[in-house]
Protein backbone atom coordinates (compact mmCIF):
# COMPACT_ATOMS: atom_id res chain seq x y z
CA UNK A 1 0.00 0.00 0.00
CA UNK A 2 0.97 3.42 -0.85
CA UNK A 3 1.82 6.09 1.35
CA UNK A 4 0.69 10.07 1.21
CA UNK A 5 3.89 12.45 0.47
CA UNK A 6 2.53 14.67 2.81
CA UNK A 7 1.28 13.12 6.26
CA UNK A 8 2.19 9.51 5.92
CA UNK A 9 -1.10 7.92 5.78
CA UNK A 10 -2.75 5.62 3.08
CA UNK A 11 -2.50 7.19 -0.43
CA UNK A 12 -5.45 6.84 -2.09
CA UNK A 13 -4.97 9.54 -5.10
CA UNK A 14 -1.91 9.14 -7.26
CA UNK A 15 -0.76 11.58 -9.65
CA UNK A 16 1.59 10.75 -12.18
CA UNK A 17 3.46 13.45 -14.74
CA UNK A 18 6.03 12.98 -17.61
CA UNK A 19 8.00 16.26 -17.49
CA UNK A 20 11.34 16.18 -19.90
CA UNK A 21 10.82 12.52 -20.87
CA UNK A 22 10.96 11.42 -17.30
CA UNK A 23 7.51 9.77 -15.36
CA UNK A 24 7.12 11.02 -12.30
CA UNK A 25 4.31 10.00 -9.55
CA UNK A 26 3.25 11.65 -6.62
CA UNK A 27 0.50 9.71 -3.95
CA UNK A 28 -1.47 11.59 -1.52
CA UNK A 29 -4.29 10.68 0.88
CA UNK A 30 -8.11 11.86 0.36
CA UNK A 31 -7.47 14.85 3.61
CA UNK A 32 -3.91 15.80 2.02
CA UNK A 33 -5.45 15.76 -1.95
CA UNK A 34 -8.41 17.81 -0.91
CA UNK A 35 -6.18 20.47 1.15
CA UNK A 36 -4.05 20.66 -2.10
CA UNK A 37 -6.87 21.00 -3.62
CA UNK A 38 -6.19 18.29 -5.98
CA UNK A 39 -9.56 16.74 -5.45
CA UNK A 40 -12.76 19.13 -5.02
CA UNK A 41 -15.80 17.69 -3.63
CA UNK A 42 -14.50 14.19 -5.60
CA UNK A 43 -13.67 16.18 -8.81
CA UNK A 44 -10.43 16.95 -10.22
CA UNK A 45 -9.19 20.63 -9.89
CA UNK A 46 -7.06 20.60 -13.09
CA UNK A 47 -5.68 23.77 -13.01
CA UNK A 48 -4.64 23.32 -9.25
CA UNK A 49 -2.94 19.89 -10.02
CA UNK A 50 -1.06 21.60 -12.80
CA UNK A 51 -0.03 24.59 -10.54
CA UNK A 52 0.88 22.45 -7.59
CA UNK A 53 3.04 20.30 -9.82
CA UNK A 54 4.57 22.90 -11.81
CA UNK A 55 5.52 24.53 -8.31
CA UNK A 56 7.12 21.38 -7.32
CA UNK A 57 9.40 21.45 -10.64
CA UNK A 58 10.47 24.51 -11.44
CA UNK A 59 11.33 26.14 -8.42
CA UNK A 60 10.22 28.87 -6.04
CA UNK A 61 9.60 31.62 -8.20
CA UNK A 62 7.27 29.32 -10.54
CA UNK A 63 5.29 28.50 -7.26
CA UNK A 64 5.30 32.47 -6.17
CA UNK A 65 3.52 32.89 -9.77
CA UNK A 66 1.22 30.15 -9.27
CA UNK A 67 -0.21 32.23 -6.41
CA UNK A 68 -0.47 35.15 -8.51
CA UNK A 69 -4.54 35.79 -8.46
CA UNK A 70 -6.13 39.03 -10.05
CA UNK A 71 -8.26 40.35 -7.53
CA UNK A 72 -10.83 41.67 -9.80
CA UNK A 73 -11.65 38.74 -12.05
CA UNK A 74 -10.09 36.20 -10.22
CA UNK A 75 -7.91 34.45 -13.06
CA UNK A 76 -4.47 33.33 -11.70
CA UNK A 77 -1.97 33.61 -13.66
CA UNK A 78 -1.19 29.75 -14.26
CA UNK A 79 -4.55 30.00 -16.03
CA UNK A 80 -3.39 32.81 -18.09
CA UNK A 81 -0.34 30.71 -19.05
CA UNK A 82 -2.67 27.92 -19.85
CA UNK A 83 -5.72 29.40 -21.86
CA UNK A 84 -3.29 32.55 -23.34
CA UNK A 85 -5.92 35.02 -22.18
CA UNK A 86 -6.34 37.62 -19.57
CA UNK A 87 -9.39 37.98 -17.45
CA UNK A 88 -9.76 41.56 -16.67
CA UNK A 89 -7.42 44.94 -17.83
CA UNK A 90 -6.63 44.98 -14.24
CA UNK A 91 -4.50 41.77 -14.50
CA UNK A 92 -1.91 43.83 -16.73
CA UNK A 93 -0.92 45.76 -14.00
CA UNK A 94 -1.65 42.29 -11.11
CA UNK A 95 0.36 40.39 -13.79
CA UNK A 96 2.91 42.83 -14.89
CA UNK A 97 6.56 41.29 -14.04
CA UNK A 98 5.76 38.20 -15.44
CA UNK A 99 4.12 39.61 -18.80
CA UNK A 100 6.75 41.49 -19.28
CA UNK A 101 9.36 38.79 -19.18
CA UNK A 102 6.96 36.96 -21.05
CA UNK A 103 7.34 39.31 -23.70
CA UNK A 104 10.97 40.19 -23.75
CA UNK A 105 10.91 36.17 -24.76
CA UNK A 106 8.74 36.23 -27.24
CA UNK A 107 9.40 39.66 -28.83
CA UNK A 108 13.25 40.28 -27.44
CA UNK A 109 11.21 43.67 -26.33
CA UNK A 110 8.77 44.98 -24.24
CA UNK A 111 7.09 47.78 -26.19
CA UNK A 112 5.98 47.09 -29.78
CA UNK A 113 7.36 50.11 -32.09
CA UNK A 114 5.83 48.29 -35.51
CA UNK A 115 7.13 47.78 -38.69
CA UNK A 116 8.23 50.69 -41.22
CA UNK A 117 8.00 50.18 -44.96
CA UNK A 118 11.18 50.62 -46.50
CA UNK A 119 10.02 53.77 -48.48
CA UNK A 120 9.02 55.76 -45.38
CA UNK A 121 12.26 55.92 -43.48
CA UNK A 122 13.46 57.88 -46.47
CA UNK A 123 10.55 60.39 -45.40
CA UNK A 124 10.44 59.98 -42.12
CA UNK A 125 12.09 63.49 -41.61
CA UNK A 126 9.93 65.30 -43.91
CA UNK A 127 6.87 64.01 -42.45
CA UNK A 128 7.94 64.83 -38.80
CA UNK A 129 8.77 68.19 -40.14
CA UNK A 130 4.97 68.29 -41.69
CA UNK A 131 3.97 67.41 -38.59
CA UNK A 132 5.80 70.08 -36.62
CA UNK A 133 4.45 72.75 -38.93
CA UNK A 134 1.03 71.27 -39.21
CA UNK A 135 0.67 71.71 -34.83
CA UNK A 136 2.26 75.10 -35.31
CA UNK A 137 -0.99 76.37 -37.76
CA UNK A 138 -3.36 75.27 -35.71
CA UNK A 139 -2.00 77.07 -32.76
CA UNK A 140 -1.40 80.25 -34.75
CA UNK A 141 -4.95 79.87 -35.86
CA UNK A 142 -6.11 79.31 -32.44
CA UNK A 143 -4.17 82.43 -31.67
CA UNK A 144 -5.43 84.09 -34.72
CA UNK A 145 -2.60 85.16 -36.28
CA UNK A 146 -4.03 84.51 -39.65
CA UNK A 147 -0.63 86.04 -41.58
CA UNK A 148 1.26 83.49 -39.88
CA UNK A 149 -1.22 80.43 -40.74
CA UNK A 150 -0.99 81.66 -44.23
CA UNK A 151 2.37 81.76 -44.05
CA UNK A 152 2.47 78.37 -42.50
CA UNK A 153 0.13 77.14 -44.86
CA UNK A 154 2.02 78.04 -47.81
CA UNK A 155 5.00 76.32 -46.54
CA UNK A 156 3.33 72.79 -45.67
CA UNK A 157 1.89 72.74 -49.22
CA UNK A 158 5.67 73.37 -50.29
CA UNK A 159 6.94 70.79 -48.33
CA UNK A 160 4.23 68.45 -49.46
CA UNK A 161 4.36 69.14 -53.21
CA UNK A 162 8.35 68.89 -53.01
CA UNK A 163 8.45 65.49 -51.40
Amino acid sequence: MRKCQSCGAPANVTLTTVIGGQKQTAHFCQQCSEKKQLIKHQELNLSVILQTMIGQHVGASTDELARLTCPSCGIKYMEFKAEGRLGCPRDYKVFQKPLEALLHRIHRATRHVGKIPPHASRNASVQAELMELRQKLREAIDIEAYEEAARLRDLIRQKETSG
